[in-house]
């Protein structure tokens, strides 16, 4: 038993998280994003399942992982648009933003196809237990 990690991580999550570092990035995605078939391509190779909705997963990984802040020019926090809906944000995307308006971070939208590559290049894929649809974040790591 560990002080101070929240309870939502676990051993595999943890595990990963520790192996990140400044400009890796990880995702983490709802129930129908292909977690398998995506982290298949990225360096750990499978997925980690947290079985927390999404907010729930960004808070527990937010609470070890610094957000970059290097780059102003390249949103550090990505999501996935609306498929023919650009310039809808959706829900689960305006329920996730406060987690990183209060850290000063935008969320940048990304077309579909366009984010299922910059996925393949990630770290790790945390897959949540979350239905709601468009519930999927790329987020670079910081320093410490």
């Amino acid at each position: 038993m560990l002080k101070g990690i929240d309870p939502r991580l676990t051993p595999d999550a943890l595990h990963a998280l520790a192996l990140l570092g400044h400009g890796d990035t990880l995702v983490v995605v709802d129930a129908n994003f292909p977690a398998a078939s995506v982290a298949a391509h990225t360096v750990y190779k499978r997925p980690v399942y947290l079985p927390v909705g999404a907010n729930d997963a960004l808070e527990a990984v937010l609470s070890l992982v610094p957000i970059d802040t290097f780059d102003p020019e390249v949103a550090p926090v990505r999501g996935m648009q609306v498929v023919g809906e650009p310039d809808t944000v959706p829900e689960a995307v305006q329920a996730a933003a406060p987690l990183f308006e209060s850290a000063d971070h935008r969320i940048e939208l990304v077309e579909r196809h366009a984010f299922y590559d910059l996925t393949r290049a990630c770290f790790v894929v945390i897959h949540t237990a979350e239905t709601r649809p468009y519930a999927n974040f790329i987020i670079r790591a910081g320093v410490v």
